[in-house]
């Protein structure tokens, strides 16, 4: 065996264990129930159970979001711990991906590792949980990949299937991302036809993307899909704005710019070098990589506009850029000796040190002397961690989070952590003479973040509903009257409601007025989020004979 596939297959090993290594990490942790996890549960369990989308529940977006979750859901049960496991696949599927975008583009191994360690800590250490923003540049990425093999190495109509198939899924994640990923797809398929003169490749991916969109669509196009697929729905608000997108370019952004200033100078640096412009654009790993790089960082900028929850999920452009960079900036060439690369090794390590200190950092400290001031002296005492007065309501916040415990008793919630209120409001609710009653087949409406409670109490989730209730994203005024109109005549055994005061119409305050108008509020307490205030509400059908009390508004 020669000298570089010995290396080249070396630094393979090194990646996948990499890989695999920082994937497995949500295994070992309990975890604080999450904001918005709600929804991969529900999503996953509705698909479990046999619901049908857009038929049976209405969603702003395909489904393809909730494909995996729902496999593990049928591997491991409906349980929060199979959404973690279908998180350590989707993470180790995107870190093979990702490496082997990078094999395509013939990125030397010690770039290759490089940027698949910035790729790890930077990308995949940040997701515990599946999440739609994430899955749809997974399912991007993918398709991406199978582009570049066709372009590259393998011309195929199997691989211009692969592509089209995961790039449409990925519009059938999410919408932005999806068509974003698209855009770079038809550009590098553009470019592709010029360099090749033919427009083949070009025609057939379109042709399989729209078929394979056809698949997926026809089968619910009658079930209410134009309605729901972002469309249709009255009154609608579009979340693309011009303004924000300038803003956004010209007040953040810093690192997209810098890396796009770097792609720029190695083109044009490549035009004034060459003898003839020909030779740089017909060089078609080149160009192809520019054009990848450039579409991501790109991408990163509008993708922090139109899906800005968590502030981190665009953040997967660091790997491509330093794989450019460090390719045609020719710094790979310094990397072949073992100083060098342990070096650039570990100042990536640190660079990214900040996601996973979060998790050890306390801990480490805590072995470290700690300064402490003198007895009876401490107004005088002024430092970065005491130069601003705690606001009262966020240290409220910071101690309740603190003392979260892990849920018991609860199989679906198992791992997961809640504030002792919140547990012991759970445990109230599940005492309830009607909820342990056997062989009732309780009529719910939960508009809360504890959907998993579908499976404890149990209850069937209610059909021809909206999948998640926050109004003008995943829910219109149409159901707001719809969910009055079966409050008004009382359909429900019970009713929960979350409200967070703080959030505009996460669940839709009309709604609470027409429970506290028809229903009897018999409970309340804190909801399980640690960053607003959050309170769950528990509603009863006021009883004939006067032994639950009247309504109360407030």
């Amino acid at each position: 065996m020669n000298k570089p596939l010995l290396i080249s297959r070396t630094f393979m090993v090194f990646e996948l264990l990499l890989i695999v290594a920082v994937a497995t990490v949500p295994l070992l942790f309990d975890y604080n129930y999450r904001i918005n996890i709600f929804l991969s549960w529900e999503g996953a369990y509705r698909l479990y159970q046999g619901q049908i989308p857009y038929r049976d529940f209405g969603l702003p977006l395909g489904f393809g979001y909730w494909l995996i979750p729902t496999l593990f859901f049928f591997l491991f049960g409906p349980f929060m711990t199979s959404l973690i496991k279908a998180q350590v696949f989707i993470n180790i599927a995107s870190g093979l991906i990702f490496r082997g975008i990078l094999h395509t583009l013939d990125i030397r191994p010690q770039v290759r590792f490089l940027a698949v360690l910035t790729f790890c800590l930077s990308y995949m250490l940040l997701n515990f949980w599946p999440w739609y923003n994430h899955s749809v540049i997974v399912f991007q990425l993918a398709g991406l990949y199978f582009l570049l093999r066709h372009m590259l190495k393998q011309p195929s109509f199997a691989n211009l299937a692969g592509a089209a198939f995961f790039l449409f899924l990925s519009f059938f994640t999410k919408q932005d991302a999806g068509a974003m990923g698209l855009l770079i797809a038809l550009a590098l398929l553009l470019y592709h036809s010029i360099a090749n003169r033919q427009i083949g490749s070009l025609f057939f991916f379109l042709v399989f993307y729209v078929g394979i969109a056809c698949l997926f669509i026809l089968p619910f196009y009658n079930s209410g899909f134009t309605y729901w697929f972002n469309y249709g729905q009255l009154p609608h608000y579009s979340r693309v704005a011009l303004p924000d997108f300038i803003n956004e370019f010209m007040m953040g952004a810093k690192w997209e710019k810098f890396y796009l200033l770097a792609v720029l100078l190695i083109l044009i640096n490549r035009f004034i070098e060459a003898p003839k412009w020909k030779e740089v654009f017909f060089n078609q790993p080149f160009m192809v990589s520019v054009l990848l790089t450039a579409g991501i960082l790109v991408e990163a900028v509008l993708f922090q506009v139109t899906s800005y929850v968590p502030p981190d999920n665009h953040i997967f452009f660091h790997s491509f850029a330093l794989a450019f960079a460090f390719t045609y900036l020719n710094i790979g060439t310094y990397l072949n000796r073992f100083v060098p690369f342990a070096t650039a090794t570990l100042m990536v390590t640190l660079f990214w040190g900040n996601y996973y200190w979060r998790q050890v950092g306390d801990k480490v400290l805590a072995y470290l002397p700690q300064k402490k001031p003198a007895a009876g002296y401490t107004e005088n005492i002024i430092s970065r961690n005491t130069y601003i007065v705690p606001d009262p309501m966020e240290d409220s916040l910071g101690k309740a989070a603190a003392e979260w415990q892990v849920v018991k008793g609860y199989r679906s919630f198992e791992k997961m952590k809640m504030h002792p209120s919140t547990i012991a409001g759970i445990n109230r609710l599940m005492q309830l003479p009607m909820v342990q009653e056997k062989n009732k087949r309780l009529r719910v409406l939960n508009m809360t973040e504890l959907t998993p409670l579908a499976y404890e109490m149990p209850y069937e989730p209610e059909k021809n509903v909206p999948l998640w209730h926050h109004l003008g994203v995943g829910m219109f005024n149409k159901q707001v009257d719809e969910y009055c109109r079966k409050i008004q005549q009382q359909q429900y055994d019970i009713a929960l409601f979350e409200a967070i005061p703080k959030l505009n119409n996460f669940y839709p305050w009309a709604v609470r007025r027409c429970l506290q108008q028809h229903y009897v509020r018999i409970d309340s307490f804190p909801g399980p989020r640690q960053s607003q205030v959050s309170y769950i509400e528990v509603y009863v059908r006021p009883s004939p004979d006067n032994s639950v009390k009247p309504p109360v508004t407030d």
